[in-house]
Order: C-alpha cells, then structure tokens, then sequence
C-alpha cells in the first residue's frame, strides 16, 4: 500500500481554524475586535449584529501605530463604522450617510473655502447651490399643486398679552396642515417668525414650544408653528411612518413656504420682519427655508447647523440635497443667508460643539464678503447638550429683540399659559 505524504504547509491549512492564502486568512469577525480590543486597551460597544461575520486578511487589516485606521479596515467591507465616546470607549454602529466626524467637517470646510475666495466666487457657488437643492428636493414640482384655498379657523383664545388660535391649510395632493398661530395683544404691524418644529417631546404641543412662542408673541411678534409630516394631526391624516420616509422633507419644507404665503398676506405682518427659528430637526428646516425663499430677513437655527451632520431624520436628510454643487453642507446651506441677521445656538454635548471653532468662522468669512460680519452671531453653551432649555430660549429672546425690536419689557415666560394638546389642535383628540 502506497504512502500518501501530505505536506506540513497543506497540513497546517486543513487544522481547524487556520489562516492561510487559501482561505485569505479569513476569521470571525467578533475574534478580531476582540483582539483590537485588547491590543489597544479599549472597551467596544455594539449596536450591530457580529454574530456569524467574518473578514479576510483580517490580521493584514491591523494597523499598529493607528486605532483609528485599524478599525476602518475592519469594519468598512460590513458597512460598519466606529465612533469615538471617549479615549476608552468606541460604539460600533451601521453606517450612516448623514453623520460624520468633526474631522470630516474640518476637512470639509477646508475644501468649501478653497471653492471661493471672493464675493463673485461666492454667490457663483451660492446660485448652484439653490438650483440645485431644489431639484433635488423636488419642491418645484409640488408648489404648482397647492390649493389657493383659504385656511379653517378655530375661535382665538385670549392669554396675559398675547392670542392663540388653531389653524387647518391645505397644501397638495390633497394634503393638509395643522397648526397654531400666536399673536401680541398690540395692534399695528408685527415682525412674523414661521418656528418649524424639530423632534423634541410633544412635538408642537409640547411646553417647551408654548413657552417659547408665547414669549416671542408677547414682546410683539406672530409665530405660526405646525405639525411635523406624520406628527400631530399630520398623522391622524398620513399616520406616523410617513415621518420616517423622504416625502417628509419635501411636505414640511413646502408647508413652511405654504404657511409663509398664507401670512404674510394678512394686515398686521411686517413684511420687512420675516423670521425662522427651530432647534435641532427645526433647525435644519430653518434653513432649509431660507434657501427656498428669500423672504425671510432674519433666521435662528438652534441645535442643528455642523458640516459633519446633516440630520439624521429623514425630514432632514431623506432627498440627498447635501450632494447638491458636488457636495455641500449644512454649514454653507446656512452660508447662504449673508449678509441678512442670522444666530446660531450651539452646545457641547452634540455636532454643534465645533460651532465657535469651525462652523461659525466660516460663516463670519461669508458674511466678510458682504461688509457684514457684524451680522451674524454665535451663542456657544458648553456645559449644555442637546435640547431647547431656558439658555437657549433666551439667546432666541435676544436675537430677537435686537433684530425686530421687540419689547423686552415683556420677556417673561411665567406668563404663558401651557395649554394641553387638545387645546392645540385643531380637530381635538379623540
């Protein structure tokens, strides 16, 4: 009987588990972050399923003078990214095409400033821009098909210097949107703020909302606010999963501009005082308006503008304005509005902690081309993270004051009245 004699190299690729060039030194994934784990001293935190994954030439991907390039290696042919938490911690999580690294905004900016160094350059870039977010959008096709029909009113409830009164617009497609009018006592002409919600608790009805638009009314300014796209009654109409599909970008940005056309006809609107305002998801409306419309003379996104996020929602991001002009951000989304006022609020607990260090310089040196650096302000709160608190609201309070001239004498929120939703709604709930 003839002796088969298997090399030891061909015996070492048969042994359980081995890596060779054969099977591309292939290993589990789950092993290799362990591994990265270990080797570098760092805690790794999943919100991905590992379980059964496994990755070729996985040591070949280590890179040992480099965590951070170690763990793209690894995790990108999974569409998996790492996102630091602090020096000891990284969170493991799909990959998200809205999200970045502050990194990544740096590195954007740097590549923004470099398309323009002039005004000429500027509004070059600037008008490619607005051609194209609209197209992306798709805006255009929608705002041929809004009714011309005037909005149902419900009865005006009076407060301590101010109104509020519920409203239901028609839009397109059939399609309606609900939502609440606060007005001062005074008469005259009043400066008028559309306030665009983002996706804080309640929504529109909810306590933070009424104190901040009844403040605002109060001292003397019109604030409308309105349902998010499958929020509210939007929902009762559209139901809730239609917020999480693309069609909520287009219908809030076209509701916004619908509720503009709408007020900015009536007798007591200044139409040399048009405002918009929101925080987090809001604010990413907010701007988003202000490149829509150029009649707005005035904006105050809070929580929301970064070049390395775009919003996570798909209210914010779900049509892919962001590659509009071979690529932008809402930083220079925002850019746009020079040399009208414009404020941001920041803080440091999320994507605007690198407001005062990036994202507002590079505002200051759009508005430089104009003369008018004067014109646009940041309120950075450090401590804070990601909310609309009493420091947020009062930088708003402020911006406004100085930019409309409202009266301060009025700024007291202990005297807004917080109604419950059903009060808010225009068809109560049932």
């Amino acid at each position: 009987m003839k002796r088969v004699i298997i090399p030891a190299l061909m015996l070492l690729s048969m042994s359980a588990g081995a890596q060779t060039f054969e099977n591309k030194f292939t290993r589990p994934l789950s092993d290799v972050l362990n591994d990265v784990s270990a080797r570098f001293g760092i805690r790794l935190k999943y919100n991905v399923d590992t379980t059964g994954l496994k990755l070729a030439y996985a040591d070949f991907r280590v890179r040992p003078y480099s965590l951070e390039e170690t763990l793209s290696n690894i995790l990108s042919p999974f569409d998996f990214k790492a996102v630091k938490q602090n020096d000891k911690l990284y969170k493991i999580k799909p990959y998200e095409y809205p999200r970045r690294q502050p990194e990544d905004g740096q590195k954007m900016i740097s590549w923004l400033t470099s398309l323009y160094s002039n005004k000429t350059e500027w509004e070059a870039r600037r008008d490619t821009l607005r051609k194209e977010v609209r197209e992306r959008l798709g805006i255009d096709k929608l705002l041929p098909l809004c009714s011309k029909e005037k909005p149902e009113y419900s009865k005006i409830r009076k407060f301590d210097g101010y109104t509020v009164q519920n409203f239901r617009l028609k839009t397109a497609n059939g399609h309606t949107v609900c939502g609440s009018i606060y007005a001062p006592m005074s008469k005259g002409k009043h400066p008028l703020i559309i306030c665009p919600n983002g996706h804080f608790s309640n929504g529109r009805y909810g306590k933070v909302q009424q104190l901040r638009l009844g403040t605002l009314a109060r001292m003397g300014a019109i604030c409308v606010d309105y349902d998010l796209w499958g929020w509210g009654e939007s929902a009762d109409e559209v139901g809730s999963k239609a917020h999480q599909t693309p069609e909520a970008h287009v219908m809030q940005a076209l509701n916004g501009i619908r509720i503009l056309d709408w007020m900015i006809q009536r007798k007591d609107v200044d139409t040399k005082r048009i405002g918009v305002n929101g925080g987090s998801g809001g604010g990413t409306q907010t701007v988003l308006l202000t490149v829509l419309d150029d009649r707005f003379t005035a904006a105050n996104p809070v929580v929301s503008v970064s070049s390395w996020f775009d919003g996570g929602c798909p209210c914010e991001s779900g049509m892919p304005i962001q590659l509009a002009g071979g690529g932008t951000c809402n930083a220079e989304l925002a850019a746009m509005f020079a040399p009208k006022p414009m404020m941001l609020v920041s803080d440091g607990g999320d994507w605007t902690s690198t407001t005062p260090e990036l994202e507002y310089p590079y505002l200051q040196r759009i508005y430089g081309f104009y003369g008018a650096t004067d014109k646009v302000s940041n309120i950075h709160l450090p401590k804070e993270r990601h909310d609309f608190g009493d420091n947020k609201r009062n930088a708003v309070y402020k911006f406004f004051i100085d930019t409309f001239k409202l009266d301060a004498s009025k700024l007291d929120e202990s005297k807004v009245t917080i109604e419950d939703e059903n009060a808010l709604r225009f068809t109560p709930k049932k």
